[in-house]
């Protein structure tokens, strides 16, 4: 709560200092005709189509720093809660400058090199994902804003929810054999189809492709019996009630971008996209602190109300990474997107190699 509190503080200071009108000699105009507060000069709009409180909280958050740190100039009034429609259907908007901004899964049915953004068994915890995603530093972001350029966006910074585990209602999940007889929903995240698949190769394993709004249905009745998942959609989302058994693999890790449309910021002056780039910086950092915060209370509820939780050592981790034959799915999934956008720069080789120096020098943790 203290850094939240922070982070509102600071947004509410920047907001009423943009309030503030224009010192000016007498007889001329400063601000409104009435002297009130500086009049937006873009009224923008940002939508977000899933209903996760934290997610939500640190995106409206972003909205009233780029107003604070715009000046008053950039009013963004936020819509999220999936008021707007769904993923695809505010991409969509986004993309043909109805709608200006907007957080996404970045599924490569929308953004062709979407997989880029969350490979499985690299990034698996905030500290690993500080680094990888960094605005405009970060290797994942940097692959990402090029892969967003392509489509018609400009990424502006993450927003995290942790480490993907799997839940089920079959059995705990502890060796990959566990994995026999199971109906398990699947997303359209390419990287992460081919990962289960080749987990549970060998076995009676089908994967059922649903949107991720019903999955709670989908449960209760039996039509799946697993999926991947995080602390806090257990928790906030009370899918909790609905499975049995969660398995902390942290073999994949979830994070959504924020975006704008490309144009739009094309067309901004360079102080305004300074002002939203140190909008998105603060906000990225506001959204790890909190996201990390809510999994330890998450964590707690999801136990205290009977979800059976496996820690699987770093032995049974390797077991199920080593199934997953990654190599394998980065040259089928990656290469041909990475070289055809960096061409003779071998770029899947520097990524992995980013991301692997990136894992040794950041240990375990949430």
């Amino acid at each position: 709560m203290i850094r939240k509190a922070t982070i509102l503080i600071v947004a509410l200071a920047l907001m009423a200092v943009a309030a503030v009108p224009a010192c000016s000699p007498s007889g001329s105009g400063g601000g409104d005709a009435d002297g009130g507060a500086v009049k937006a000069e873009y009224n923008w709009r940002m939508g977000y189509p899933d209903v996760m409180t934290t997610r939500n909280e640190s995106l409206e958050a972003f909205t009233h720093l780029v107003y604070g740190y715009s000046g008053g100039k950039i009013k963004v009034d936020y819509m999220g809660y999936g008021v707007l429609g769904s993923n695809s259907e505010i991409f969509n908007a986004v993309q043909a400058g109805d709608l200006e901004m907007s957080c996404h899964a970045p599924y490569v049915d929308l953004v062709p090199g979407g997989m880029m953004n969350w490979m499985p068994w690299t990034v698996s915890n905030y500290r690993q994902a500080a680094v990888a995603y960094e605005p405009e530093k970060g290797i994942i972001f940097k692959v990402m804003d090029d892969a967003w350029a392509e489509v018609g966006f400009k990424q502006l910074f993450n927003t995290p929810q942790g480490a993907y585990g799997i839940a089920n209602n079959i059995r705990p999940l502890k060796t990959p054999a566990d994995f026999d007889g199971w109906k398990f929903r699947v997303s359209g995240s390419l990287g992460f189809v081919r990962t289960m698949g080749n987990m549970a190769s060998g076995y009676a394993f089908q994967m059922e492709t649903l949107p991720w709004a019903d999955l709670y249905t989908a449960l209760e009745t039996g039509v799946v019996d697993g999926y991947w998942t995080i602390w806090n959609s257990l928790a906030q989302e009370r899918h909790f009630e609905v499975v049995k058994y969660f398995t902390v693999l942290n073999f994949g890790w979830d994070t959504n971008n924020a975006v704008m449309n490309l144009k739009l910021w094309n067309s901004l002056p360079a102080d305004l996209q300074e002002a939203i780039k140190k909008a998105s910086k603060q906000a990225d950092s506001e959204a790890y602190e909190s996201q990390q915060r809510a999994i330890l209370e998450s964590i707690d509820f999801v136990i205290a109300n009977g979800l059976e939780v496996y820690w699987p050592t770093d032995e049974e981790r390797a077991a199920f990474r080593a199934a997953a034959n990654m190599p394998v799915i980065w040259e089928e999934l990656c290469d041909p997107w990475l070289d055809a956008k960096y061409p003779g720069q071998n770029m899947s080789k520097q990524m992995q190699d980013e991301l692997d120096r990136i894992i040794a020098e950041t240990p375990a943790a949430i």
